[in-house]
C-alpha cells in the first residue's frame, strides 16, 4: 500500500468578486441638448411634417420615452428647437460688444457675423424656411421671441445714431429693415448656394468665393449707410 503524499492539494481559490457595476448617472441637462441637436437636425431636413420622433430619439442616442419626458411631444420639441435657434444668434451678437468699436467697425463686424452665422450653420436656412412654410404658425404662439430680438433692434438704432452724430451715416434708417437686409445678404447666399452653383457654373462654396461674398455683403451695407437720400445736399 502506498504511503500518502506529503503534498498536500492546494485548495481551489474562490472565483473573484465581479466589482460592482458603476450606475449610470443620468445627466438630465445633457441629454435635452442632445435631442435639441438631434431635433434641429431632423426638423432642418425632413421639415416639421416629415420628421419623425423615433429618428431623433436614436440620433440623440435617447429613450423616446425620455423626448416625451423633457419636451412634451413633437410639437413642443419643435418650438424648443427653433427658440433655441432664435437664442443661439442672438448669444452671437449681442457676444460681439458692438458698443466698443466706432460705427462703422460695429456694423462691418455685425455683418460679418451674421453672414458666417449662416455659413457655419447651413441648418438654420432650412429651418426657417420650415417655419415659413408652416406660415409661421408655431412661431406665432411663442410670446417671448419679440422681446428676443428687440435688443437687437435697439443696438443696430445706437450704431446708427452715433454714426449720424459724426457724420459718416445718414439718419433716415429704419432698423428693422436695415437688419432685413443685413440677414438676405448671407441667408439668399448660403440657403440657394447649390442652385446657384450649377446656375453661373461656379462653386460658391469655395473659400475664394465666400470670402468675397462677406466683402462684398459688408460694401453694400457700409455704402447705403453712407448714402444721403435723393434730394439731400
Amino acid at each position: 500500500m502506498s504511503e500518502p503524499s506529503s503534498i498536500a492539494a492546494k485548495p481551489t481559490p474562490p472565483p473573484k468578486a465581479k466589482p460592482p457595476r458603476a450606475k449610470r448617472v443620468r445627466d438630465s441637462a445633457r441629454t435635452k441638448a442632445e435631442i435639441l441637436v438631434a431635433g434641429r437636425a431632423e426638423f432642418a431636413e425632413r421639415g416639421f411634417e416629415g420628421a419623425r420622433v423615433d429618428a431623433i430619439a436614436a440620433l440623440a442616442g435617447a429613450n423616446k420615452r425620455l423626448l416625451y419626458h423633457y419636451y412634451g411631444n413633437k410639437e413642443e420639441l419643435y418650438r424648443a428647437v427653433l427658440l433655441d435657434a432664435y437664442q443661439e444668434i442672438r448669444r452671437g451678437e449681442r457676444a460681439l460688444s458692438l458698443d466698443q468699436f466706432g460705427p462703422a467697425e460695429a456694423m462691418d463686424r455685425l455683418v460679418r457675423f451674421t453672414f458666417r452665422h449662416f455659413l457655419a450653420n447651413p441648418w438654420f436656412p432650412r429651418l426657417l424656411n420650415t417655419e415659413n412654410i408652416e406660415n409661421a404658425r408655431f412661431l406665432k404662439t411663442m410670446t417671448d421671441i419679440q422681446a428676443l430680438h428687440s435688443p437687437l433692434v435697439g443696438q443696430i438704432t445706437t450704431i446708427v445714431e452715433r454714426g449720424a452724430e459724426i457724420g459718416v451715416f445718414r439718419r433716415d434708417v429704419d432698423p428693422v429693415q436695415l437688419y432685413i437686409s443685413i440677414a438676405a445678404l448671407g441667408f439668399f447666399y448660403v440657403s440657394n448656394m447649390a442652385t446657384l452653383s450649377v446656375i453661373f457654373a461656379r462653386d460658391l462654396s469655395g473659400i475664394d468665393m465666400v470670402q468675397e461674398r462677406e466683402a462684398q455683403a459688408v460694401q453694400m451695407v457700409l455704402d447705403y449707410l453712407r448714402t444721403k437720400p435723393v434730394g439731400q445736399g
